[in-house]
C-alpha cells in the first residue's frame, strides 16, 4: 500500500495530498477583494510553493481546474496563465462559472501534478 502524504493539514482539509507520484492540491484563491488579475497572480504563486514544497513544480501539471465567478473576466485571467505556464507544458485545462466561497473571491485554481 502507497504512503498518503498530506500538507498543510487543518481540521477541513489538506492544502495538498500526495499518492503514488501525484500531487492533487485544493482549490488555491487569492485576496479577497483584489482584482481577478491580482488574485491569479497570488493563486498561482501559492501553486508554485505548495508545489515545490510537494517535491515538484508547474511543469509537471497534468490537469488544471479554474472557477471563475464571472467569465466575462476570463480574457483577465488567461493573461496571467498565459504568462505563467512554460511553453510546451500546457496541461489539460478546463474553466467554468460558479459561485465561490464568498463574493470576493474571482477566481479559484485546483491541479493534479506528478511529482518528479
Amino acid at each position: 500500500m502507497s504512503d498518503i502524504t498530506r500538507i498543510e493539514t487543518g481540521a477541513r482539509m489538506s492544502q495538498a495530498v500526495i499518492h503514488n507520484g501525484t500531487v492533487y492540491l485544493a482549490g488555491q484563491v487569492g485576496k479577497p477583494g483584489d482584482s481577478v488579475t491580482n488574485q491569479t497572480v497570488e493563486v498561482l504563486a501559492q501553486i508554485d510553493r505548495l508545489l515545490a514544497e510537494c517535491g515538484t513544480d508547474k511543469t509537471r501539471i497534468l490537469s488544471a481546474q479554474i472557477w471563475m465567478a464571472d467569465m466575462s473576466d476570463f480574457a483577465e485571467m488567461n493573461a496571467v496563465w498565459d504568462a505563467w505556464v512554460p511553453a510546451g507544458h500546457a496541461p489539460a485545462r478546463a474553466t467554468g462559472e460558479s459561485a465561490l466561497a464568498t463574493p470576493d473571491y474571482k477566481v479559484e485554481i485546483i491541479v493534479v501534478a506528478a511529482q518528479n
